[in-house]
């Protein structure tokens, strides 16, 4: 067993979290930071299961919930939630735009000049149950805690929007949900995906089933690729109660259509997987190729689901920058996080038929990248081929620019997160990576308050979803419910760049500065 790496210091507004999900308990979690571990990253791999279905890709509308809207009595900024009272969210709060602008999905804009929608927003999280003697019976158990849900994954597919929530804590009854888009409410219900007997729990665990899906991805197929950690607690007593899972479903049907579980060989000792990405060309939707971020181990997790093989790619570039682990939450919350690589973004596919994934650590100012056709090999990993000339630093975002996650548009301008700016930024990929080609697209301390996720969806008109969710205080001192702490906004990709640096019309500069 391994020592705890980090101590956890929450004394007034510092704290010394090492680690994106900060509390890592002595026996698995101890901080990947405090030292560089010499592994073998060579695994080898494992043969997959049955062959893969035809399918018809699409998706089936879902019911509208009829629960009422009567509101707690919320004291302090601890939230006060009857047996039989829904949590809900007014249509106006602290922060919220003036009205006079209204979106495509009937949301306000957060200023007269941005481009950003406020689609969602929540105070705190409620979930449909099928009936309110069930919703009594989770609360009275603890199954269902209310304050204690909390978003990191979102994603878009026609007329439903996906969010994942990891089981920080012990009260997340459900860890995928979906609701309508757009929504006749603000702040609406979370509805289990695809039911509630796919979703277990922590004290009766089936693994066959979702237990803390960290993010999600839809690919151009239909198809919904969620990464379920299967690890629980992670601000307390971390624990995996389940192997990490990819668990694919057909939003035409809402059916699982595969189910696979990280290999022994590949799944390393303090791991922890956080994001996906969905690799397909040419519409060929059997062909599909998943890169999966070990935030914990500094790697990638690829997957084929043609041969239905898995193995891991590493490179040094992966790990954190010991210069970019300081963060500060609106100057009241200072806290150190040691998490490498995290965001990840597909390049356009270039001449020869390849392209770049475009990569970059949580605590890190760079962006770097790597040729798919490299990852995709599976003998350089299996084997150990060299191949660290292929990973290359594309450019420097600049100080204070740590970022959780990222999207490529078609028109290949990448949007990124900016969590200590309450900002999301762009760079148009054709162009080189230097200050004086990025972008502010859009920065709010309120509305954009620590933006965590960010979605490039798929619609004709594409989207740019972002999710802030306050999570450093969510996960170091408390969220007050008397506010608005959740929020979900939408850019046009188009709108965003046009006439910046970032518009693929424009041209850009050469000189750093």
């Amino acid at each position: 067993m391994k020592f705890l790496g980090c101590l956890i210091l929450i004394l007034g507004v510092s704290v010394n979290a090492y680690g994106y999900t900060p509390f890592r308990g002595p026996s698995r979690y101890p901080s990947y930071g405090g030292s560089n571990e010499n592994t073998n990253w060579n695994d080898s791999n494992q043969q997959w299961g049955n062959g893969w279905g035809n399918q018809n890709w699409g998706v089936q509308n879902s019911n509208n919930s009829n629960w009422g809207n009567t509101r707690p009595s919320i004291p302090g900024n601890r939230p006060n939630v009857g047996l039989d009272t829904r949590v809900d969210v007014p249509g106006q709060d602290q922060g919220s735009s003036n009205g006079q602008r209204k979106g495509p999905y009937g949301g306000d804009y957060i200023s007269s000049t941005s481009p950003f929608e406020i689609v969602y927003e929540w105070k705190m999280f409620d979930y449909d149950y099928p009936n309110p003697t069930e919703r009594r019976a989770a609360i009275t158990s603890g199954e269902y805690i209310p304050e204690n849900t909390m978003p990191l994954g979102i994603d878009a597919w026609q007329n439903r929007f996906f969010i994942s929530a990891p089981r920080w804590k012990s009260g997340t009854p459900a860890t995928l949900v979906y609701m309508d888009l757009p929504s006749r409410e603000k702040g609406p219900i979370l509805k289990p995906y695809p039911n509630w007997s796919m979703h277990t729990t922590p004290t009766n665990p089936d693994c066959t089933k979702l237990m803390s899906v960290f993010r999600i991805q839809i690919d151009e197929c239909g198809r919904l690729w969620a990464i379920d950690a299967g690890m629980v607690n992670t601000t307390s007593k971390p624990n995996l109660v389940c192997p990490p899972k990819i668990v694919i479903f057909d939003l035409a049907t809402d059916r699982v259509l595969l189910s696979h579980q990280i290999p022994d060989d590949i799944a390393k000792e303090d791991t922890l997987y956080t994001g996906i990405q969905v690799d397909i060309r040419n519409g060929q939707c059997e062909n599909a190729h998943a890169y999966v971020t070990d935030t914990w181990r500094s790697g990638l997790w690829v997957f084929s689901l043609a041969k239905r093989r898995s193995w891991r790619a590493t490179n040094y570039l992966m790990l954190p920058n010991p210069h970019a682990c300081e963060y500060s939450f609106h100057n009241q919350l200072t806290y150190q996080w040691t998490d490498g690589i995290f965001g990840i973004a597909l390049g356009q596919i270039d001449s020869r038929g390849d392209r770049l994934l475009y990569f970059h650590p949580m605590s890190s100012f760079y962006e770097f990248s790597v040729l798919t056709s490299v990852l995709q090999n599976e003998t350089i990993w299996t084997e150990g081929i060299n191949v660290n000339t292929q990973f290359k630093a594309v450019g420097d975002r600049g100080a204070n620019s740590q970022s959780a996650t990222s999207g490529i548009d078609r028109d290949g301008v990448l949007f990124y997160t900016l969590v200590n700016q309450d900002a999301v930024g762009c760079w148009d990929t054709n162009k080189v990576l230097v200050p004086n080609n990025l972008h502010h697209v859009d920065q709010h301390k309120v509305i954009m308050s620590f933006p965590n996720d960010i979605k490039v969806d798929k619609a004709p008109d594409q989207g740019v979803w972002v999710l802030a969710n306050n999570l450093p205080l969510f996960l170091y001192t408390s969220l007050d419910y008397s506010q608005i702490n959740v929020r979900i906004l939408r850019a046009s990709t188009k709108t965003a760049v046009r006439d910046t640096v970032c518009d693929p019309k424009r041209t850009g500069s050469n000189i750093w500065g």
